[in-house]
């Protein structure tokens, strides 16, 4: 035990009570992990006030609480709203009431803990996924119809493979299997089922792929809502069936994939279509054929009978008869057409002659008229054209006279 002489001149000055307040509130506010705290803790009690929402959190184990405070104005940007008995995360810092010689916790964010945080993590990653497209149907693939090899992506202990096997056994004897072992459980899962994903897409046989797994528990799931793995099954560059055989809600990867089949069995049931259905839709199409073959005969001979009922009631005798009467008067038709225009021919010839003749230059000389050509052969029509001492050549009737110029005389004025 320590002992002081109050009377020393060693004594500490004493702090006032505002002094020794600041000290605190100095102390608290400028300490670096107190600006930015995360704490955890259970919602005892939870207030709303005009100004905020004012609550407790308080540790479960131990009964330590804390007095926070979200203000109105932050209340928007809180993800979730604290309430009493929910285990939440804040983010806040430490604020120091003089006044009241009190601190409490000014809070930013409030998250869910636990279950919670895990429950906001996969909507918040769901969100973003579906913001990009990874879940809209319409980019969904159809499944081949008659696939000859398919890719199966499992664990090689799982019953999911065990139960594929003997489903595709009975299913579809005969076809081809690629079997593409991955860990389906734990922390190296995710890693381990995007590498068998990517082996069936580098090895390019398969038609389809079977993603599966035997079921589980949540926790034992998680890795199908990895986004590794949702984008390696939406990127996957063949049609993705999933079975992975949990009875609650859809993982990622199932709305990533072009099929959701829910368990291994039912997934290898959808992948490719049953022997027995196609034998059974093959005897059915030749049935049909066979129906439809019978039925077109019918319809044939049914209509050859109709036209030899038709050739009977008509007489080939009179459509002959009938035809040779039509043939004559077209042929008579044809050479009075042709004797109307050879008789307009003509009469246009005759009136064509007669007209040329009133024109040729022979007939107006047979007249008694003379043609006078010069030198070059070209008709001389006036006087003042000729020089004296010209020679011109005159047709007449009969016979031509050369004659030489001796005067010209301009005609009369």
């Amino acid at each position: 035990m320590t002992y002081f002489d109050l009377t020393s001149a060693t004594t500490p000055a004493a702090l006032s009570v505002g002094g020794l307040v600041d000290y605190i509130k100095a102390v608290l506010e400028d300490d670096p992990t107190l600006r930015q705290v995360w704490v955890v803790g259970e919602v005892s009690s939870a207030n709303s006030h005009a100004k905020g929402l004012f609550f407790t959190l308080t540790d479960p184990d131990t009964g330590a609480a804390i007095n926070a405070v979200a203000w109105r104005s932050q209340q928007a940007r809180l993800t979730t709203l604290p309430a009493v008995g929910e285990q939440v995360i804040a983010l806040g810092t430490v604020k120091v009431y003089p006044q009241r010689s009190s601190y409490q916790l000014t809070v930013w964010q409030v998250l869910p803990s636990g279950d919670g945080l895990k429950a906001l993590r996969y909507r918040q990653l769901r969100q973003r996924l579906a913001a990009e497209g990874l879940f809209d149907p319409e980019f969904k693939r159809s499944l081949p119809a008659l696939p000859q090899t398919i890719a199966v992506v499992s664990s090689p202990q799982a019953a999911a493979w065990g139960d594929i096997q003997r489903s595709l056994r009975h299913h579809h004897p005969g076809l081809q299997v690629l079997f593409s072992p991955a860990t389906v459980q734990g922390d190296s899962a995710p890693a381990s089922i995007v590498a068998a994903i990517d082996r069936v897409a580098a090895d390019g046989r398969a038609e389809v792929l079977i993603l599966a797994r035997g079921g589980g528990a949540s926790e034992d799931l998680e890795c199908f809502d990895d986004e590794r793995v949702v984008r390696a099954v939406a990127n996957c560059p063949i049609p993705v069936v999933t079975g992975i055989g949990h009875q609650r809600d859809e993982s990622l990867a199932d709305l990533a994939a072009d099929l959701c089949a829910h368990t291994p069995t039912a997934a290898a049931i959808a992948a490719v279509p049953a022997l027995t259905d196609l034998i059974d839709a093959h005897h059915q199409r030749v049935a049909l054929l066979k129906t439809l073959t019978a039925e077109h005969l019918l319809d044939a001979q049914s209509h050859v009978h109709r036209l030899s009922q038709r050739l009977l009631r008509t007489r080939l005798d009179q459509r002959v008869q009938q035809q040779q009467l039509h043939l004559k008067q077209l042929k008579r038709r044809l050479v009075q057409g042709v004797q109307v225009e050879l008789r307009q021919a003509s009469d246009r010839t005759a009136a064509l002659r007669s007209h040329l003749m009133t024109l040729d230059p022979d007939t107006v000389v047979r007249r008694g008229y003379a043609l006078v050509r010069d030198e070059a052969d070209q008709l001389v029509t006036q006087a003042q054209s000729t020089t004296p001492g010209q020679t011109l050549q005159i047709q007449l009737a009969q016979g031509h006279l050369t004659v030489q110029v001796t005067q010209v005389h301009s005609p009369p004025e």
